[in-house]
């Protein structure tokens, strides 16, 4: 076993983007412990053979390898805290738009448009059903420690982009990096100013968690700016 004086907490995050832009001020914040970020490239929620039944063994996957990189055992392993995209997955399927123009989905704050509406419903249904799984899954790895590590999953509506940037377009990575450094550069000195940020009411849910899901899941909330990831921040759970 690794001989730590701080516990570890992992993040678990979609690209590289997402821990430029957040790496620094959760490191800063949780200074007392040893963050590690375990960066997916994409997004597990939708790839292809992920389900509602294996989504946890694959995240469990995902997280043992992390753990052995860095020679952590699970006593060494405080929580795992997963950052996700809503993408729209909650909406009702009259707001998913037939556009035979769009070679990608374009997400608006009122719809989804795009050439393959049906594949988009599916992609919804599926990704819904997923992420209920997560945020109803209180522990992972239970099968590597009695009573597993904790596990909470926080969101971003429509994505982290929408949230930190305030715009809802498609981003390239190029996009993504720039915008992610100067939002680094901007809170890595500054955590309090973040946690002010990212608790802001105009678009942060803050409530118990489970309620903050609930939250998203109605009507077109899965599209707007929203956020429950202040709740990291916080007390309420």
């Amino acid at each position: 076993m690794v001989n730590l004086k701080k516990k570890v907490i992992i993040f678990i995050v979609e690209g590289p983007s997402d821990k430029a832009a957040l790496g620094t001020i959760f490191q800063n914040y949780f200074s007392t412990d040893e963050v590690r970020f375990l960066v997916i490239h994409g997004d597990i929620t939708t790839e292809p053979h992920v389900s509602r039944d294996n989504i946890i063994s694959r995240l469990n996957d995902q997280i043992k390898r992390t753990m052995d990189r860095y020679g952590y055992e699970s006593e060494d392993v405080q929580e795992v805290i997963h950052l996700v995209d809503t993408d729209g997955a909650f909406v009702k399927t009259d707001i998913v738009v037939q556009n035979d123009s769009a070679e990608k989905p374009f997400y608006y704050e009122d719809r989804i448009e795009t050439n393959n509406r049906d594949g988009i419903i599916s992609r919804n249904e599926c990704k819904k059903g997923i992420l209920t799984k997560l945020y109803l899954t209180g522990k992972v790895c239970e099968s590597l420690c009695e009573g597993g590590i904790k596990y909470r999953v926080y969101y971003n509506s429509c994505n982290l982009e929408h949230v930190l940037y305030g715009e809802l377009k498609a981003f390239t990575d190029r996009e993504k990096e720039e915008l992610a450094d100067d939002f680094a550069e901007k809170y890595e000195d500054e955590v309090e100013a973040f946690v002010a940020f990212i608790t802001n009411p105009e678009f942060a849910v803050i409530d118990s968690y489970k309620k903050t899901w609930a939250f998203i899941e109605k009507d077109s909330n899965s599209l707007k700016r929203y956020s429950n990831l202040g709740l990291v921040f916080g007390k309420i759970d």
